[in-house]
């Protein structure tokens, strides 16, 4: 039976409302939690006494003057991303371990007086984009639970949707950080490679890898990535700062736009209505419509999956755990067997197209302002995906794959929802390093493309 995503008592509006003490607020959370759990999206949640014993700690500290900008605010952390005490299991229960010391993004947030609540689901070891491939369980989307949340960080944008927690950190290589923000309605925010730390992820492609924001808003969601961001050097993959202001968008501005003739959505063609509509609207905010070629977009993202990327993530996880062991799930061996067909050949000529490609992109972002998207082609049911898991994975990346190869910042936004009760979402990117100029365009139109009201406040 659908389920609406709107419900009252969701979105956490008891914190943005100040009506609610930190304390008060964490029960909420734990009742929410414990009366869904069968929605899968977590692995492990803490104790709540401990939640509420190290609350109680933060409001000594802030009752004493310290600064904490997220003093009691509820979160979640995509289970391939360290917590201390916390086991990390990937998706993968034979892999599980407890780290001593959390990753940086994490440290981050909680000594902003933030409270990590425990770890949610995903594909295993973050290979693939349904929410379906995971031996904790499938997840869902919270507006339907025939059709997939989309993934690998399903189980972090379940909790945001479900009014779980305030919001909740995962992790985007090909698309995992905006697919299951626009399959639930909400925010989901992808940065810069490099601007914030991945120490204390469980690699994937690790020259891909970023952590990601779930949230209910822009302003939440740049309120999390002003804690999380900044240079860290023992994190060879991080970079070092650039200027962030990016300049601001301004009141009119130029969006790049697929034309409509072109917009794929795999036999679901009320998925491009409701793409028209949000350029429209994105028009009406002030934006010119500048219809560009995508096929530098389509083929580099080709090049994620079908090409020797994939070579990257076997060569990652191999190093963690033996992959030709039973412990990994049929699906994930299948994708990682498959890397087995590239050379070292194929995988100079990859980089030298993608050279290329980056080269071609640049060319059409020197036109535009920033490119919209849709975060997805269109949704699938479980049954559908279960039923042919890589081809359809696939499908759900054609506007995600390329994001990270052409070094895109991107802000996955609510747009519509389609008849069948499903949310259908749009992806803004921009160039590396205009994050900020990003984020303030997404704020701009966000009123006009989605209803969501919560607003993450600070209680320092």
């Amino acid at each position: 039976m659908s389920q609406s995503i709107a419900r009252s008592g969701t979105r956490h509006e008891v914190i943005a409302k100040n009506s609610m003490s930190p304390l008060e607020a964490i029960d909420v959370a734990y009742d929410r939690i414990e009366a869904e759990r069968d929605r899968n999206c977590w692995i492990h949640v803490r104790p709540r006494d401990e939640a509420r014993e190290e609350c109680r700690r933060f409001m000594a500290r802030a009752r004493a003057g310290e600064s904490l900008p997220l003093l009691g605010i509820p979160f979640g952390v995509k289970d391939n991303i360290d917590v201390a005490g916390m086991p990390t299991t990937a998706g993968c229960p034979a892999f599980s371990y407890i780290p001593w010391h959390s990753a940086r993004s994490v440290e981050r947030l909680v000594a902003a007086g933030a409270i990590c609540l425990g770890k949610t689901n995903l594909d295993q070891f973050a290979t693939g984009l349904s929410g379906a491939r995971s031996p904790y369980g499938s997840c869902a989307s919270v507006a339907d639970a025939r059709y997939v949340s989309g993934g690998s960080s399903s189980g972090s944008a379940v909790a945001v949707a479900a009014g779980h927690v305030a919001f909740a950190l995962g992790t985007d290589t090909g698309g995992s950080g905006r697919i299951p923000a626009g399959f639930n309605g909400i925010v989901g925010i992808k940065p810069t490679l490099g601007l914030v730390s991945s120490r204390g992820l469980v690699p994937n492609c690790p020259t891909l890898d970023c952590v990601s924001v779930f949230c209910n808003t822009i302003t939440d969601g740049e309120a999390v990535l002003d804690v999380i961001e900044g240079f860290d050097p023992e994190d060879p993959h991080s970079r070092s700062p650039q200027d962030l202001s990016g300049g601001r968008v301004g009141p009119w501005f130029r969006f790049g736009r697929i034309a409509a003739a072109n917009v794929e959505c795999f036999g679901m063609p009320e998925c491009g209505e409701l793409y028209e509509r949000a350029c429209e609207r994105l028009s009406q905010a002030g934006g010119t419509p500048i219809e560009i070629d995508f096929a530098p977009f389509r083929e580099t993202g080709e090049l994620m999956f079908n090409g020797p990327w994939v070579s990257e993530r076997r060569s990652a996880i191999a190093a963690l755990i033996e992959i030709e062991a039973p412990p990994l799930l049929e699906v994930t061996g299948a994708v990682l067997k498959s890397a087995l067909g590239y050379s070292a050949v194929d995988a100079f000529g990859a980089i030298h197209s993608l050279y290329r490609l980056r080269r071609d992109a640049e060319k059409i972002f020197a036109g535009i302002d920033v490119l919209m998207v849709p975060t997805a082609p269109r949704p699938f049911t479980l049954e559908e995906m279960h039923r042919d898991p890589i081809t359809l994975n696939n499908r759900l990346g054609y506007y995600s794959y390329f994001a990270n190869l052409l070094d895109l910042c991107g802000v996955a936004i609510p747009n519509a929802t389609l008849s069948n009760g499903m949310p259908m979402g749009v992806t803004l990117l921009a160039p590396a390093w205009q994050d900020r100029a990003l984020i303030g365009l997404a704020r701009q139109i966000e009123g006009k493309c989605s209803s969501a009201a919560f607003e993450l406040k600070s209680r320092a």
